[in-house]
């Protein structure tokens, strides 16, 4: 039997990967999909790309940002919550799906008041701000992390992982030879690990390590570090983005990178070693938790991004480039954290609570 579903999450592409994931299965599956977003975040963009209903609603952030703009986000907030409410009103949703985000809050209260099961997919190992306000009101929540259930009641909670593309976890190493690390700071690219990379080259460079740099800058920065990469003598390549990010890691011996949720699983999924660089601004320093996690595990090295320059980058990539034994041991520590199926569990969990509603 079809049912219907509202999705919601967005801002980033940690909260809107996830969503879109689900929704394949659940599209595949049958059923009918309503996105929910704002017109500022990612989702505007690649919900529709992927050729799903969308609608917006008004929305910001109130954790993490400056006065003025919480008091916009809470004018903005009754509007949004109104919105959404009649969204669902006229979409009459069996459940909804958040993944969080700004727009997270106003479709999570909508559900709550509309008394329509709300299903939360918390992806980080603490949780967002809008999963917490409502953790004890939702009918499930989705971890990928065992330690974020404290925040969850225990008879609601199951840990199925990140949604990540099947391309990860089917990845075949296709390394050439030379140590390669691929630096990324996501799509936009991050402004202190391009830095730290220009910093390091002269370094590589001058004791002659064989060592290839694969770099994704992101658009902003991407025309004068290629200029001063292609003088720099060292092997690799400096791009603005990646589309095939698997493709990258099956030629890569180690990645540097930020620790969001979906760089996290991704690393996990593909077994690869990582030396993680925080966002130390993300919302309640939830990229540090997250790396944290994994360090104590054994399964990645963590740089803060206060210590990042190139002298420690070098040192870092130097030091896992001479020990293959700490190389290996990363790789097989990390895929703990992998959770293959996570989409088609939770596509699972969004149709068993359907056709509970329907009874």
């Amino acid at each position: 039997m079809p049912y219907r579903f509202i999705m919601t999450g967005g801002g980033t592409g940690g909260h809107v990967f996830p969503a879109l994931a689900v929704a394949r299965v659940l599209r595949e599956r049958g059923h009918r999909i309503l996105f929910i977003g704002t017109q500022e975040g990612m989702e505007s963009r690649l919900v529709p790309e992927d050729g799903f209903d969308m609608a917006f609603v008004r929305s910001g952030g109130l954790n993490r940002v400056g006065l003025r703009k919480q008091m916009r986000t809470a004018l903005q907030l009754p509007g949004g919550v109104a919105a959404a409410w009649q969204l669902v009103r006229q979409f009459r949703p069996h459940a909804v799906f958040s993944t969080g985000g700004f727009v997270a809050g106003p479709v999570s209260l909508a559900a709550l008041f509309s008394r329509v099961p709300l299903i939360v997919l918390e992806p980080n190992a603490i949780p967002g701000f809008t999963n917490r306000r409502v953790a004890r009101r939702v009918h499930r929540a989705l971890l990928a992390f065992p330690s974020t259930a404290a925040w969850f009641p225990r008879s609601k909670s199951e840990v199925i992982g990140y949604p990540v593309r099947p391309e990860f976890f089917a990845l075949q190493p296709a390394r050439n030879g030379v140590f390669t690390v691929l630096i990324t700071g996501g799509s936009r690219g991050a402004r202190s690990l391009n830095r730290a990379s220009r910093e390091s080259w002269p370094l590589f460079q001058k004791v002659g390590v064989p060592v290839r740099i694969i770099h994704q800058t992101g658009a902003a920065e991407h025309e004068s570090l290629a200029r001063e990469f292609a003088t720099a003598g060292i092997d690799g390549e400096v791009v603005p983005f990646i589309r095939n990010m698997a493709e990258a890691f099956a030629g890569a011996d180690l990645v540097v990178g930020r620790a969001g949720a979906g760089a996290v699983s991704e690393i996990a999924a593909s077994g690869m070693a990582s030396v993680l660089v925080p966002l130390p601004f993300a919302a309640d320093d939830h990229q540090r938790r997250n790396a944290e996690t994994l360090v104590n595990a054994g399964a990645a090295r963590m740089l803060l991004d206060a210590e990042l320059n190139g002298r420690r980058l070098f040192e870092e990539v130097e030091m896992l480039r001479l020990n293959e034994e700490d190389l290996q041991r990363m790789r097989q520590q990390v895929r703990q954290f992998a959770k293959p199926g996570a989409a088609e569990r939770a596509a699972t969990i969004l149709e068993e609570t359907a056709a509970g509603k329907e009874k």
